[in-house]
C-alpha cells in the first residue's frame, strides 16, 4: 500500500510540475498576435522539418489553421515550455504514455489553439516524414480557482463542476493513442486565468477504415 500511495505522490507532483509551466512569469511585448504569413502546404511543411528521426514528432500541421514546428523537452524539465513565438513544445511525460502532448504559452503559439474546433483534422508530422491523422473530439476549457498556482482547482466551463488538477490530468493525458494540445486562457487581464484543452483521437476514413 505504502508503495502505491508513494507512485501516485510521485505521479501528481509530475502534473503540477507541468501545470505550472503555464503560469507565466512575464509577457509583456510578447503576443500571438503576430502578422499572419500564408500557410504552407502540407508537403513544403513536411520538408521544413523532417530530420529524419523516425520516431520524434517535429511538426503540427492543422488544415486552414496553422503549422507549426515541435520540439521537445530537455531530459528532466518536465516544466519546460518553450518561450520561442510559433514553436510548440511536446509534453514528455505525456510522450511516455503514448500520447501527444503539445505545449504552447498562450501568448505565444498557444494562441492559435483557440481556434480549434471538434471535428478539425491535426496532422502530426515525425522526423522521418511520415504523416499521422487525428480528429479532434472535445474542447475542454476550465477556470482555475488560483490562476497562479500549479495545484488549483479547476472549474468546467461546460457544466460548472469543479475538479482537481490530477482529474484534468487523468481525463486529458490518458487513455492511449491521441493528442493534446495544452495552452492557458486569458481573461480579466490574468494571462493564466484559465487552461484549454483540445483532444485529438486517431482518425479513420470511413471510406478506408484501415487507413488513418
Amino acid at each position: 500500500m505504502k508503495t502505491k500511495l508513494s507512485k501516485a505522490f510521485v505521479l501528481l507532483l509530475v502534473v503540477l510540475v507541468q501545470l505550472a509551466a503555464f503560469v507565466p512569469a512575464h509577457a509583456a511585448g510578447q503576443s500571438g498576435e503576430t502578422a499572419l504569413a500564408p500557410l504552407p502546404s502540407l508537403n513544403d511543411f513536411v520538408a521544413s522539418v523532417k530530420d529524419g528521426s523516425a520516431n520524434t514528432v517535429r511538426g503540427v500541421y492543422v488544415p486552414g489553421k496553422f503549422a507549426l514546428p515541435v520540439i521537445q523537452q530537455p531530459e528532466g524539465k518536465g516544466g519546460y515550455v518553450s518561450r520561442d513565438d510559433g514553436v510548440v513544445t511536446q509534453y514528455g511525460y505525456a510522450a511516455r504514455k503514448g500520447t501527444v502532448g503539445l505545449l504552447a504559452h498562450n501568448y505565444l503559439a498557444g494562441s492559435k489553439f483557440t481556434t480549434l474546433a471538434a471535428g478539425q483534422i491535426v496532422q502530426i508530422v515525425y522526423g522521418d516524414g511520415r504523416i499521422v491523422n487525428y480528429e479532434i473530439a472535445h474542447v475542454y476549457r476550465y477556470q482555475a480557482l488560483q490562476p497562479n498556482s500549479a495545484s488549483s482547482i479547476l472549474v468546467n466551463l461546460d457544466d460548472n463542476k469543479q475538479y482537481t488538477a490530477w482529474d484534468v490530468f487523468q481525463k486529458v493525458y490518458t487513455g492511449g493513442d491521441h493528442v493534446t494540445f495544452q495552452t492557458c486562457i486569458e481573461a480579466n487581464g490574468e494571462l493564466s486565468w484559465g487552461r484549454l484543452f483540445v483532444v485529438a483521437l486517431p482518425y479513420v476514413d470511413e471510406a478506408n477504415p484501415s487507413n488513418k
